[in-house]
């Protein structure tokens, strides 16, 4: 670059000094996709190029931005993941109703986090190809939650009798809803073991890691697909079947926001990994991972 020239690329400063506003708002509009921008080794930079043409397209006032997300995480119930949005006072609401659901949400606009974990066979892997196919390129970055022991809650008289998913033939069954990833990971698996159409599904669902806990623990079924932490709250016999990602998509707006920035503060804690320690089932080894970011 000849000296006095322009630089092809400008830093956040440059951007807010060219824009007169504060580097908090370009950072938003890099989040919300509003600006150009290209992330290089974790730090944002704007093409000098690119920014003046922007610049020049919105003199009368531009497009309107895009409507925020609400401020809800859907998706999928982890019950690390409930415990920490109330403990750290995030102000977050939740709506769990199945990784699929959370997924719909988003693309609607009425979460701005899901929670998923979606086993991909094809792959063998978890839920890119389900964000990928259903946010397209929105703005969202996908981190790994934790990895989880999932496996089938067993009553009582199962824990000693059923030791493979192909055991569970004859046996009443908790199932999840249509869009619960636990739900698709229990119909493959018995696919897979051969047994489909030989197990009793309650006529009753069980919509969170919770309800189906204790629909076992009640005695409504002998067994439901759900998470070691759960066994361990409820009394329950355990049989694992796969360690599961658990991945948070999360819109890249809401993640400078406070009450997702509260969040990720508290999982910062001592308290936090205690809390993980003491549901059992959990490996944070990977917590925070970026897994995808949209481009």
């Amino acid at each position: 670059m000849t000296e006095g020239a322009s630089p092809a690329f400008l830093t956040t400063r440059e951007v807010a000094d060219l824009l007169r506003v504060k580097e908090r708002k370009v950072y938003d509009l890099a989040a919300a996709g509003e600006i150009p921008c290209r992330r290089v080794t974790g730090k944002l930079l704007f093409p000098r190029a690119e920014i003046d043409a922007w610049l020049a397209g919105n003199t009368g006032g531009g497009p309107a931005p895009r409507s925020l997300p609400a401020n809800i995480v859907a998706g999928s119930h982890d019950p690390l993941l409930d415990w920490a949005i109330r403990e750290s006072g995030s102000g977050l609401a939740t709506f769990f109703d199945g990784s699929l659901d959370g997924l719909a949400r988003m693309q609607k606009g009425e979460a701005a986090i899901a929670g998923l974990h979606v086993f991909e066979a094809a792959r063998g892997d978890w839920n890119l190809d389900h964000v990928q196919q259903a946010l397209g390129s929105a703005p969202v970055v996908m981190v790994e939650w934790a990895k989880r022991q999932q496996g089938l809650l067993l009553a009582e008289g199962l824990a000693g009798t059923v030791k493979t998913v192909a055991d569970l033939a004859g046996h009443r069954i908790v199932r999840r809803q249509a869009s619960a990833g636990a739900g698709l990971l229990l119909d493959h698996l018995i696919a897979e073991a051969g047994v489909a159409g030989k197990v009793d599904f309650a006529t009753e669902l069980a919509r969170t890691e919770t309800e189906a806990a204790a629909a076992v623990a009640a005695g409504h079924a002998e067994a439901a697909p759900g998470l070691a932490a759960m066994a361990r709250q409820f009394g329950l016999g355990f049989l694992p079947t796969v360690e599961e990602r658990f991945d948070l998509v999360v819109d890249r707006h809401a993640w400078f926001e406070p009450p997702f920035q509260r969040l990720l503060t508290f999982c910062g804690s001592s308290a936090f990994t205690a809390k993980a320690a003491e549901l059992g089932g959990y490996d944070l080894s990977g917590h925070g991972r970026v897994v995808w970011n949209a481009p």
